[in-house]
């Protein structure tokens, strides 16, 4: 089973990785041979290496109680849930807890494992507590990808101590993980990694004998590249930073310019290793409802600048553009409303325009809509009117339709009195009668309250007349 593996920590890893090769050059003076990814040689041993999370990392922690030399026993450590972006630390975390004496690593893959593989670790961790007095620490990652079955597998494990389980999930556990299994763990909230720790972790990993050992150096321009590409994962901050040496140290390979100085890492070297960030998004989780969220609260809130920013993110991401286009479309309606009529009409228009032309000519239109919608006046009058009616409907309020508004068409209908005295709007002044529209507990009721903004700014008064020449107060005004 290729995903499940035990892990000793001999000190003989550590002595194996001096002499670092990066992307078949060698860089050290050790052999030139295939070596580990710059991320994972440099995955911290000790809790002290760990670079960010600090929230996590106090005195009595749970993490620190975890990674305590005695964890074993009735009394031991909780299993753990791990939430957080990618990049941030939760595989760090399990490698560095599964260190402590008497502790066997084994790690799954929500993606590949399946019930048996759970039962079989269960049934291995019972054994090597009973017998040989070894605590297991099973690293399950991506945990949000385990169905309900697997993950009642890790139940007997996890609540008779079998295991030590930690999971990891870049999803919101509450959502993902099933509610036993929740309750039976701590959950521990990972953040991404600032600028500073990023920075931190470059320079680190530039000088430890681990990493690249002091054989290319970076300019500044080039370090504040790679920290922003970085955007807080840092794994990608070392995948970048190894692309960018294997790039200078080829290319000073290739002019035969040797010597004991370091290969310059300039802003052109980390652009051509690595040109555009990866974007952070995951349609199926929580960035996809965070992000859309930030989007139509851009568009609410009038910057037009920010809401342009996260249509880029959801194209660049691959977010379905229907999608969009519905979302834009709500918001016209919503959020702009009376205010400005054009916006929705624009909106639809773009969504047609988009079904039709899709990406990539697609985004200009979608950006269009964008732009005409978060710039236009706002009013939610209309939407808070069509709310406050449901809500008397959903209260009983309401009372029968008035007889004159009832249909007279059918035989009979006019001996129940229906469409008497009811007076056709036409033939009035400005064609607006004084009459009854209102069941008779509703009469005076105001659903729809324009405000002052953009084209609401008149029909404030208009909506004030009408009413007044409806509801028999007085004559609409020349």
């Amino acid at each position: 089973m290729s995903d499940l593996f035990d892990s000793a920590f001999s000190d003989d890893l550590d002595d194996d990785d001096a002499g670092v090769t990066v992307h078949g050059v060698r860089t050290g003076n050790g052999e030139s041979r295939p070596r580990n990814p710059l991320a994972v040689r440099m995955r911290p041993r000790t809790l002290e290496e760990v670079v960010g999370q600090q929230h996590l990392l106090g005195p009595g922690s749970p993490l620190r109680v975890l990674a305590a030399a005695d964890s074993s026993g009735p009394a031991g450590p909780a299993s753990v849930m791990l939430w957080g972006p990618p990049g941030t630390g939760k595989t760090t975390l399990a490698h560095v807890i599964a260190r402590g004496p008497g502790r066997k690593f084994v790690e799954l893959s929500a993606i590949t494992a399946g019930v048996k593989d759970v039962r079989r670790v269960m049934d291995q961790a019972l054994i090597d507590r009973d017998l040989h007095g070894r605590t297991t620490i099973l690293f399950l990652d991506e945990i949000h990808r385990f169905n309900k079955a697997q993950q009642d597998a890790l139940l007997p494990g996890v609540e008779n101590r079998w295991v030590v389980l930690i999971a990891a999930t870049t999803e919101n556990p509450s959502f993902s993980v099933v509610s036993p299994l929740l309750s039976r763990s701590i959950l521990l909230t990972l953040k991404p990694l600032t600028d500073i720790d990023i920075h931190a972790l470059i320079e680190r990993a530039i000088t430890d004998p681990r990493g690249l050992d002091n054989v290319v150096s970076l300019t500044d321009e080039a370090l504040d590249h790679l920290v922003r590409l970085a955007s807080g994962d840092a794994r990608r901050a070392l995948t970048t930073l190894e692309a960018a040496a294997g790039v200078a140290l080829s290319q000073r390979h290739e002019g035969h310019a040797g010597g004991e100085e370091p290969a310059v890492v300039d802003l052109d070297i980390a652009e051509r290793a690595i040109d555009a960030a990866a974007v952070r998004y995951d349609r199926a989780g929580d960035q996809h409802y965070d992000i859309i969220s930030a989007f139509i609260k851009s568009i609410r809130g009038s910057d037009v600048d920010a809401a342009l920013h996260y249509l880029a993110r959801m194209l660049e991401a691959g977010e379905d553009t229907r999608f969009i286009s519905r979302r834009i479309m709500i918001s016209a309606a919503e959020d702009v409303g009376m205010a400005d009529p054009t916006a929705l009409q624009t909106a639809v228009a773009a969504a047609q325009a988009v079904a039709l032309i899709g990406m990539p000519e697609a985004r200009i239109i979608l950006a269009e809509a964008v732009v005409h919608v978060a710039t236009a006046p706002k009013s939610n009058a209309a939407y808070l009117g069509i709310n406050a009616a449901i809500a008397d409907v959903r209260a009983g309020r309401g009372t029968s339709v008035p007889l004159p508004l009832r249909d007279a068409h059918y035989a009979g209908a006019s001996g129940l009195g229906h469409g008497k005295g009811y007076i056709y709007s036409h033939d009035e002044p400005h064609s607006i009668a004084t009459q009854q529209y209102a069941p008779d507990d509703l009469v005076g009721t105001n659903y729809y309250n324009p405000t002052g903004n953009g084209a609401e700014r008149d029909l404030t008064v208009r909506v004030e007349r009408l009413r007044s020449i409806i509801r028999g107060k007085g004559p609409l005004p020349k």
